[in-house]
């Protein structure tokens, strides 16, 4: 594993391997200029997390995460936690020899909360619009319901409320899950998104990415 403070290197399996996290470092950074990406490698599959909603308390409850799976050209083995905007710097340069990571690491609660890989159950299926129209109800509803000068806090407590009911769909999901999964550019129309959980996890799947609730 790769240690803090020092240098790695990934080498990813073709050109549209790093065009697409370049579009997914761009889509987390629409949502939190500041926000962190937890990139996790061992072997030929990188897992890159980003966080959509940070959750509360010591357990995390309702922590929201996207996740995206690139694959390897050369086997790797790193877990570091960076600044999106340190790695969409990197991105922006030459990556004929590879993605050289940010060195410098940066501690986010929600990279703490590391989700199961075996043992998930399935619950059911979502239609794409569905989902859509929650995440474009909630958006509004967090745009208009906090009054102007509102503080931090209303503001914060009102994305906690709106983000963290239950959907009325079959299944039901937290609508943050939702949220991420249309911000993130997740939604495919042609294919309805699969809904697995593990104990405190529910997990939203489409083919072009995952979305994790704590």
């Amino acid at each position: 594993m790769t240690p803090e403070g020092s240098a790695a290197r990934l080498v990813l399996d073709d050109p549209q391997g790093y065009a697409d996290l370049r579009t997914f470092v761009t889509r987390g950074r629409s949502l939190d200029e500041d926000g962190a990406i937890r990139l996790q490698a061992e072997g030929t599959v990188l897992a890159a997390y980003v966080g959509v909603l940070p959750g509360r308390g010591l357990m995390g409850d309702g922590a929201v995460v996207g996740l995206r799976t690139i694959r390897l050209a050369a086997p790797a083995s790193v877990d570091t936690t960076v600044a999106l905007a340190a790695l969409a710097d990197r991105l922006a340069r030459d990556t004929a020899d590879g993605l050289e990571l940010p060195p410098v690491p940066v501690q986010t609660a929600w990279a703490a909360l590391t989700p199961p890989r075996a043992g998930w159950e399935p619950v059911g299926t979502l239609e794409t619009e569905a989902l859509a129209d929650v995440a474009r109800a909630g958006i509004a509803e967090v745009a208009h319901g906090a009054p102007p000068g509102a503080g931090g806090h209303a503001v914060t407590d009102l994305r906690l409320r709106v983000w963290g009911r239950l959907t009325e769909t079959v299944p039901p999901v937290p609508a943050g899950a939702a949220f991420a999964a249309y911000a993130l550019g997740f939604l495919d129309p042609t294919q309805p998104c699969d809904v697995v959980a593990h104990g405190r996890w529910t997990r939203l799947s489409s083919p072009r990415g995952h979305v994790l609730v704590r």
